[in-house]
């Protein structure tokens, strides 16, 4: 069978596959998947800026013309050698998947067919179709965990030779994790900001990474999720500290229970569970809080979310009625959601 766990993708990268013709690469975490195939056709040893070893197609080339891919494939190169074709964006639609039919039955012998693709579930007609071929292998992509997280952050900062202490991993940590790519990007802003130092520090994450104010809306949010009533207390004096407008923390909690809501909507429809859903989310929710809006997940119905926004609504009108109550305003407003939330707690 064509496949590789997640787990394993990186050892079959560091291998020798020269009966493997077609190669799908795919997952939630479209980050990783442009890094695992960019790193796929790096070892294939071809020049990737030469078009006439590299030919590099959007899924809307194909549109009308599926059989475009089957044509590139079989067409011999210009110099002689092997060519890379490289499909991005593709999806499970069935042109597609006729075409990758074709080319699994009878590999091209000249050319690599290397497929992006997004998330794709066990029943999807492309994967199944490459998974179930002799010359096809299928690479899986997923959200990045705490270990491979770890090894991300290990990985850049031995390459820079920088150490980082214990808080500022932690730090580091809960700022990553939602996309690979996206992950690092900040760790090499990271670096590039401790450029001449041995040890990274908190203040250097906390300066790099995110700005403070931001983190603090994040942290009154996760109280409110949480129905940490002290820990809220904390969080939202620090944040009117850092002199930000009250209204932020009230748009914050509304956007993240706006993505609650739609999660809860997709939980109602389908069995999945409530890490899945979470796991799949657009835009991608932070490794570190993953847990908290889980919990939130299965504790807030769509009845109580609706009643919950609708309540954020009328603050921020009352805020702009009365510019000089805003900070009591929302203090009051969350509170009193962060106590809901404590008493569903309860109820579980």
């Amino acid at each position: 069978m064509g496949q590789k766990k997640a787990h394993e993708v990186g050892a079959w990268l560091s291998g020798s596959h020269p009966d493997v013709k077609i190669v799908l690469v795919y997952g939630p975490d479209r980050g990783l998947v442009s890094e695992t195939a960019g790193k796929f056709a790096g070892n294939t040893g071809l020049a990737l800026d030469d078009p006439f070893a590299v030919l590099k197609l959007d899924s809307t080339d194909l549109a009308g013309d599926s059989g475009r891919l089957i044509d590139e494939a079989r067409t011999i190169s210009m110099f002689g050698g092997s060519r890379l074709i490289w499909l991005r964006n593709a999806t499970g639609d069935k042109s597609l998947n006729d075409a990758v039919s074709v080319l699994c039955d009878e590999p091209p012998q000249d050319a690599l067919i290397l497929i992006e693709a997004g998330e794709l579930k066990k029943a999807a007609a492309l994967r199944k179709t490459v998974e179930q071929a002799n010359s096809a292998m299928a690479l899986p992509c997923y959200t990045d965990n705490a270990r491979a997280i770890e090894n991300l952050i290990d990985e850049e900062l031995s390459m820079a030779g920088l150490s980082i202490g214990l808080e500022a991993r932690r730090l580091l940590k809960n700022s990553l994790g939602g996309d690979r790519l996206a992950s690092r990007r900040e760790i090499e802003k990271l670096v590039l900001y401790n450029r001449g130092s041995e040890v990274i520090e908190p203040e250097d994450v906390l300066s790099s990474i995110g700005d403070v104010s931001a983190q603090s809306q994040d942290a009154v949010v996760d109280a409110v999720l949480n129905g940490d009533s002290k820990g809220y207390d904390l969080a939202f004096t620090r944040f009117a500290a850092t002199g930000t407008s009250p209204f932020l923390a009230l748009s914050s909690t509304m956007r993240q229970l706006q993505a609650l809501q739609m999660m809860r909507e997709k939980l109602d429809r389908s069995k999945a569970s409530t890490a899945s859903i979470v796991a799949a989310a657009r835009p991608p929710v932070f490794f570190g809080r993953r847990q908290t809006v889980e919990n939130a997940l299965s504790r807030w119905n769509a009845e109580l979310i609706s009643k919950a926004l609708a309540r954020l609504q009328d603050a921020v009108l009352k805020t702009r009625q009365n510019a000089d109550l805003a900070s009591s305003i929302c203090r009051q407003t969350l509170l009193a959601l962060c106590l809901e939330s404590a008493r569903l707690n309860r109820r579980r």
